[in-house]
């Protein structure tokens, strides 16, 4: 299925949320070294989104460098009316995600890392449950994971050879 939909970094403005960040200590003959990973998600709030994770002995080193492999990894969801088309689950790890499209004006209705990639992606209204670990960095991978299985109505119609009318009908 060739549904990974792929976009270049040229001609968007992009905005960047900090997800987690996360001191690492690593214990050596000389004493404790700190270091820290933080995991970033950048969007456009038009249907491109992407997340990126970064490694440093300082904190706004890790997240630049978080930045900079998040617009490596953008892709591209379709959004229609400032919700998602369809309901869809999805895992990764020991996280599973829930997502639903809910009517204008209900907001996003999703916790932490999930509402940050939402938001991110420009969805405005849906409602949404994660299951199972909360860890930060397999939500983020299995909100992203959901966010690529979702369809819209013309690429349906695209796929199956048939016309837009029938795809409603049935």
């Amino acid at each position: 299925m060739s549904s990974i939909r792929k976009v270049k970094t040229t001609d968007l403005e992009l905005k960047d949320r900090l997800v987690a960040i996360n001191r690492v200590t690593k214990v050596t003959k000389g004493g404790r070294t700190f270091s820290f990973s933080a995991i970033v998600v950048v969007g456009n709030e038009n249907g491109v989104v992407g997340y990126g994770l970064g490694k440093a002995s300082e904190v706004t080193t890790a997240i630049s460098k978080g930045i900079e492999d998040a617009k490596k990894n953008l892709i591209k969801v379709p959004v229609i009316n400032g919700t998602v088309p369809h309901e869809q689950l999805a895992q990764f790890g020991g996280a599973s995600v829930f997502i639903a499209p809910a009517s204008h004006g209900t907001g996003v209705k999703a916790g932490g890392a999930m509402r940050a990639v939402l938001e991110s992606v420009g969805v405005k209204d849906c409602l949404a449950k994660s299951k199972g670990s909360s860890n930060p960095h397999n939500v983020v991978k299995a909100t992203f994971n959901a966010l690529l299985h979702i369809r819209d109505a013309y690429s349906v119609a695209n796929e199956r050879g048939i016309s837009l009318e029938k795809v409603f009908k049935g």
